[in-house]
């Protein structure tokens, strides 16, 4: 990972785990424009990075994500129309970046994630939420749209279309058990901390054919955008042959006969 990275650390708590900590917790992990940029280099280098399986998305401190940073949010109004664009696209970038890896992306959402952090956590496979975690689309009580960093796209599809207008005409502020029973997010845990939580989850997928979850998450994402059920059969035939010629599968076949724990290589 990049070395003079300056608001996201990045750690490795076990194998082919690799866990980004938003690191700005005297501002609640506010995005910057130069954490857009870190966040977009995290995503490619963990493309790029075969022995990562898993990546975790978490804040420092209280709080996960508050969302654009005021600081830099008041200098918006004096943009012209192309330089606010290409600053929301310098997100949008980063965003995307992170929806795209190609291993499984999760959340463990510890506190806050308003506006940009709820997007955020939008972006991710799985979220995990503790007990103290939040969730706000507050766009219109400052006069923007719900419709940023992919929220419009993404809510809906989770937590349906009348939750998801709720949220995004009222600003309001989404409690953890209330998230859970929308289906906002998987699951509140009050036994831990919810990064160890999500840290363990990730280990668990980690364990798995890293080919096979690969081309799991390509399926998952695919067909939300494919117009049948016959193009999702389509995609899910090629996906399944590609596997069949893979190491890993003949070695969890013969792991399976054996009644042992299968060695994944990744080839």
């Amino acid at each position: 990972m990049s070395e003079d990275a300056r608001t996201v650390t990045v750690t490795r708590p076990a194998d082919g785990v690799l866990v980004a900590t938003l690191d700005r917790p005297a501002r609640l992990n506010a995005l910057t424009v130069a954490m857009f940029a870190e966040l977009d280099t995290l995503a490619r280098d963990v493309d790029r990075d075969r022995t990562v399986r898993a990546l975790v998305l978490t804040g420092a401190g209280r709080g996960f994500c508050a969302g654009y940073d005021l600081d830099e949010a008041k200098e918006l109004p004096q943009l012209s129309a192309i330089e606010m664009l290409d600053r929301q696209e310098a997100g949008i970038r980063a965003f995307a970046a992170l929806r795209a890896v190609g291993v499984p992306v999760l959340a463990a959402v510890n506190g806050p994630a308003a506006g940009g952090g709820l997007s955020l956590a939008l972006a991710a496979d799985i979220r995990l939420a503790s007990p103290e975690a939040s969730f706000t689309g507050a766009f219109v009580r400052i006069g923007l749209s719900a419709g940023d960093l992919g929220a419009s796209w993404l809510l809906p599809r989770l937590v349906g279309p009348a939750h998801a207008a709720d949220i995004a005409f009222t600003g309001r502020t989404v409690g953890a058990d209330e998230a859970a029973a929308m289906r906002l997010v998987n699951r509140v845990v009050r036994d831990r901390p919810v990064l160890d939580a999500a840290v363990e989850l990730a280990v668990e997928i980690a364990a798995q054919a890293p080919a096979g979850v690969r081309l799991s998450k390509r399926a998952l994402q695919a067909n939300l955008e494919v117009p049948s059920y016959a193009a999702a059969l389509e995609l899910e035939n090629r996906g399944q042959t590609l596997l069949t010629r893979t190491d890993d599968m003949a070695e969890a076949l013969t792991a399976f006969l054996e009644k042992r724990r299968p060695a994944f290589r990744n080839r």
